[in-house]
């Protein structure tokens, strides 16, 4: 008993529990917005879009295929909907605060492998490297003859 008392509070299974509940509710919202403000407006453009009449018959079966295709273009909708109000906007900000961060590599001069910044040495072709973190020392000048 000890042991499926452990695994129901393991935090792993706890995590999925509520990512579960979270996504059904953000699933029933986002199903909502689409059918209170995307569908009247796409059906002032094309008419009502619900196509669950269409059908046909097969000996006593009869094949709803309409109601299957209000459902493919209800999930094409939603996933548009999510794409460009939740996706693209996230990603923005990620990308917003990953430009604040510092650097921690650069490209090796010599080779462009991805180095650390303050590496005296290239690992991968073992040029050496002034350090980023160091101003570069002036070439040494040429003596004149």
């Amino acid at each position: 008993m000890s042991g499926f008392r452990k695994f129901l509070l393991r935090g792993n299974l706890v995590d999925l529990a509520v990512a579960v509940v979270i996504g059904t509710q953000f699933a029933s919202l986002v199903k909502a917005f689409v059918q209170s403000f995307i569908t009247p407006l796409l059906s002032l453009a094309g008419g009502q879009p619900n196509l669950a009449h269409l059908a046909f018959t097969i000996g006593d079966s009869r094949f709803t295929y309409g109601a299957f295709l209000t459902e493919v273009l209800s999930f094409l909708i939603s996933a548009a909907v999510i794409y460009f109000v939740v996706v693209l906007p996230v990603a923005r900000v990620l990308r917003f605060f990953e430009r604040d961060q510092a650097e921690t590599e650069r490209d090796c001069p010599e080779c462009t492998r991805s180095i650390p910044i303050e590496a005296r040495r290239c690992p991968e072709c073992t040029a050496p490297i002034t350090p980023a973190t160091e101003k570069p020392s002036d070439p040494e000048p040429v003596p004149s003859s």
